[in-house]
């Protein structure tokens, strides 16, 4: 029999917090919890923006199922990016991504940043997910003790989100076997923040409804203090006896006009087709992307992202393309000839057009920068890292002191595939934090009162970070 999920989801603002920053959604055969981040603006529509645009696998999975759930995922980012290029305000938002996908009788499972994913089968309650965290990676290297990892001062520095600081985000994935009546609690880390892992697992295994489970998991985040968002969603795994929960209210389904309108990209049209496609399903959505589904302000501000939410919605085809009718044998010669001068013309203009495009494009590339290897060492680079066949689209800009060897593995290699960065300003900054990593590993040195730094001692140990 064909597998379902059970499910219920609720979202707190918690108690000092002015607003919601997480996102979540579940349904049939999705969940996903997303914890934005970016201050005063940027964190519910980073949040938001990603579970919206998450929403249309929730229904069975054709064709390749286990790259599904992380290529939507890389491109929720894209958007992300998109948002940022047309609202500078909201550059520097970020949101975590935990999320699970039913394909027959297997879990699709991805995974960036401190949000959390359990899992009780068999009796055994364990987390799946692992938190892309400072200390994390500290406890991982051997550097930090887990007992010592609450005290950090660093224990929230996240290391990888999705947001516009990074063009092709590492995502953790993995496929998981599952069974009718295992329970996975998918949570933003407002839980686990001040929730014991005990007392969580004691809740999954005491309440026999999931709405049980969400509201007790909540309350109890809000009784021992809740300082963040809180988001939780539960779902049970369940064989598909065509009892599933009923769908929401209808929502007036928009006419053909609004359909064409969304296609175009319009904002509130969008919502509205948004509306009415989750509204014919059994769901629910809570936090930022709820309220910006109820008010209409989805946060689509680019054209391909609306036309992108509106085609994966949408289920109708366009009209195909009408056949150009065949050239009569009896057209006059002088048509004839006017219509072979027009072909060369024409290619003549595309091919100055093509030029055209490709010198404005390596423009735009010397306009950009990114940080990376260069012989060993930090260096920032002037263009972008791809080259185009022979022709180099970048240069060494600056070539700091600090090797890659004295940085961390996982940031080793993503320099080697260079860091994306908005200017050179923020090249910079980038290169300002690499150097504070670095110091991490210099030998302790107090000398006395006008001595001067050891000679031996690394010159990037000696440098100040901007």
């Amino acid at each position: 029999m064909a597998l379902i999920l059970r499910f219920a989801a609720r979202s707190d603002v918690g108690k000092v917090r002015s607003k919601n920053d997480d996102s979540a959604y579940a349904g049939n055969y999705l969940a996903v919890v997303a914890d934005g981040m970016g201050g005063h603006v940027g964190g519910d529509v980073a949040s938001a923006s990603t579970v919206l645009d998450l929403v249309h696998l929730d229904r069975p999975v054709e064709g390749d199922a286990e790259t599904v759930l992380p290529d939507e995922i890389q491109t929720a980012n894209s958007i992300l990016n998109e948002l940022v290029s047309a609202n500078p305000k909201l550059s520097g938002m970020g949101t975590t991504v935990t999320a699970v996908l039913l394909t027959g009788n297997v879990f699709q499972y991805a995974h960036i940043g401190d949000s959390r994913a359990y899992r009780l089968k068999n009796g055994v309650f364990e987390q799946v997910s692992k938190d892309h965290t400072f200390v994390q990676h500290l406890i991982d290297e051997g550097r930090l003790r887990p007992e010592e990892a609450e005290t950090h001062p660093h224990k929230n520095v996240l290391m990888r989100v999705l947001g516009d600081s990074d063009a092709s985000p590492e995502l953790d994935i993995a496929q998981y076997p599952v069974e009718p009546g295992e329970r996975w609690l998918l949570c933003s880390d407002g839980l686990n923040a001040v929730v014991p892992e005990a007392v969580t697992e004691q809740i999954m295994r005491g309440t026999e409804s999931l709405q049980q489970t969400v509201d007790d998991l909540i309350e109890t985040t809000l009784a021992n203090g809740s300082p963040d968002n809180v988001t939780i969603v539960v779902v049970e795994v369940a064989e598909d006896d065509g009892a599933a929960l009923p769908p929401p209210a209808e929502v007036e389904a928009p006419d053909t006009g609004q359909l064409e309108v969304a296609r175009e990209g319009d904002l509130q049209a969008s919502a509205a087709v948004l509306r009415h496609e989750m509204s014919n399903r059994p769901h629910v959505l809570v936090g930022a992307a709820a309220l910006a589904t109820e008010t209409g302000q989805i946060p689509i501000v680019t054209q391909r992202s609306a036309q992108r939410r509106a085609a994966a919605i949408l289920t109708h085809k366009a009209p195909p393309p009408v056949a150009a009718e065949s050239e009569s044998p009896e057209e006059p010669p002088a048509r004839r000839r006017i219509r072979r001068w027009l072909v060369p013309a024409f290619l003549g203009m595309m091919a100055l057009i093509l030029a055209s495009v490709l010198t404005l494009g390596y423009m735009w590339t010397q306009t950009q920068y990114f940080v990376g290897n260069y012989n060993g060492r930090v260096a920032i680079f002037n263009g972008v890292s791809q080259d185009l066949g022979p022709i180099k689209l970048s240069h060494v800009d600056t070539v700091t002191d600090i090797p890659l060897s004295v940085l961390p593995a996982y940031t080793q290699q993503r320099l080697t595939g260079s860091l994306a960065a908005r200017d050179l300003e923020h090249a910079q900054r980038i290169v300002g934090e690499l150097l504070i990593t670095a110091k991490q590993s210099c030998p302790v040195v107090v000398p006395a009162d006008g001595e001067a730094p050891p000679a031996d001692l690394p010159s990037y140990c000696k440098e100040e970070a901007p």
